[in-house]
């Protein structure tokens, strides 16, 4: 399954944000899993960079997101997707039509993100961390 990471997730886990810490690390850890393929956008590790700098400084941020590098897959942000979400009327908030789209183009089936309102738009399963993992990872 392919799964999009908003910027929210990766923030959470970078930056140790309780209480949803525990549940994000989770869902980022199912880049080792060979039955989901992670992404993210370049936009979502710029944002979560620029959250773990202020937190944790440049040393640790860059590390941190060169950690994130290696383990996810990384969308395209480039013309149709940016096009896409600017002709969109249904989207109001641009930088969230870009990851929609992003998400998309990489044919992503669910996006994750604990800021679900901000996509109401989608056409695509959108669902928090939590959610997540109760309905495609935990076992019944």
């Amino acid at each position: 399954m392919k799964i999009f990471l908003d910027a929210n997730i990766l923030i959470t886990v970078l930056c140790n944000e309780y209480p949803r810490f525990t549940q994000c690390a989770r869902v980022l850890s199912l880049s080792d899993n060979t039955g989901f393929k992670v992404f993210t956008s370049p936009l979502c590790l710029a944002i979560a960079f620029y959250f773990a700098e202020k937190k944790n400084g440049s040393v640790l941020a860059r590390k941190k997101i060169g950690l994130l590098c290696e383990k996810l897959s990384i969308t395209a942000m480039d013309e149709p997707v940016v096009k896409a979400a600017a002709n969109d009327k249904s989207v109001k908030d641009f930088e969230d039509g870009m990851q929609y789209y992003s998400a998309l183009q990489a044919k992503c089936q669910c996006i994750i993100t604990e800021d679900k309102a901000g996509f109401y738009f989608s056409k695509v399963e959108v669902l928090t961390a939590e959610e997540f993992l109760l309905k495609h990872v935990v076992k019944k």
